[in-house]
């Protein structure tokens, strides 16, 4: 028979028999968490697109887990809800959204033309996205950080690279017959996009504090924005084509603006310690 009455505990309830408490967590600290985990989806659903042949949703995809994958830290930062659990979170879903859903689109879509050398193209490319963010977290990682980081990327950036690796398939949904030449031609492209990820190219990011815009050309650099943004809405591959373009004209005048100040042609870091292999990449 079961007594009414708790046993009497003289030195107070015993909660180690409970198991562990569940603690709760604050939704601001959840939900930069749930966009990258979108970002995920999204760049995977793009794979499957791709598979199926609906190439023009698949690259919509992609693009949408590049937003949603370059939102997500700001986000974080801006609800003070930064961890390490979300950093290591961001890396899995850079790699799947800025590396292997844009090399498998572009294969889908043009690289399998041209048999092996399509497939070690995309492998290259996706294996040199690794590589570049692999290299970001180490830079970012680091305790005494160069000036120059907060206004030049080393190497292009894996976001723009995904935009850039997927110029064939803009091409193609603007008529330009997909055949077995144009697949070689890709497979080289990709490949040099691969090598524009990896290489020491100071690359200007625009993030410097030092960077300030004049007060009359606020209202216009804003009406240029309108004007992208509607023009990426009504002629959309149109806009992407010269988007790369545009990108691709600018390296060299962000190189030479680095050697004007540094006078070297490439990012190089003295004093590297040979311990750290993710420095001598």
């Amino acid at each position: 028979m079961e007594t009414p009455f708790p046993p009497f505990e003289p030195n107070g309830p015993d909660d180690s028999a409970r198991g562990p408490r569940l603690r709760e967590i604050p939704f601001r600290l959840v939900f930069p968490n749930l966009i990258t985990i979108l970002a995920i989806c999204a760049g995977l659903t793009g794979i499957r697109l791709a598979f199926e042949n609906r190439y023009e949703l698949a690259v919509a995809m992609v693009l949408l887990a590049a937003f949603l994958d370059g939102i997500d830290g700001r986000v974080a930062r801006l609800m003070k809800a930064t961890s390490k659990f979300g950093a290591q979170m961001d890396s899995l879903a850079d790699i799947v959204n800025f590396g292997v859903a844009p090399a498998l689109v572009v294969y889908v879509f043009a690289l399998d033309q041209a048999r092996s050398l399509g497939w070690i193209a995309a492998l290259i490319y996706a294996i040199a996205a690794g590589l570049r963010l692999a290299r970001f977290n180490v830079m970012a990682e680091r305790e005494n950080k160069a000036s120059w980081q907060s206004e030049y990327f080393v190497g292009v950036p894996a976001p723009a690279g995904a935009m850039l690796v997927l110029l064939p398939v803009y091409l193609g949904f603007l008529g330009l017959a997909t055949d077995r030449t144009f697949a070689y031609l890709s497979s080289v492209y990709t490949v040099a996009i691969a090598f524009l990820l990896i290489s020491r190219l100071p690359v200007w990011s625009g993030k410097s504090e030092g960077n300030r815009l004049r007060r009359d050309l606020v209202l216009p650099m804003m009406l240029g924005v309108v004007l992208y943004v509607a023009l990426l809405m009504s002629y959309t591959w149109e806009v992407m084509v010269f988007t790369v373009a545009a990108y691709l004209v600018s390296l060299p005048f962000g190189a030479r603006r680095w050697r004007r100040k540094y006078g070297t042609l490439t990012i190089e870091e003295p004093g590297v310690g040979d311990d750290d292999i993710g420095r001598h990449i």
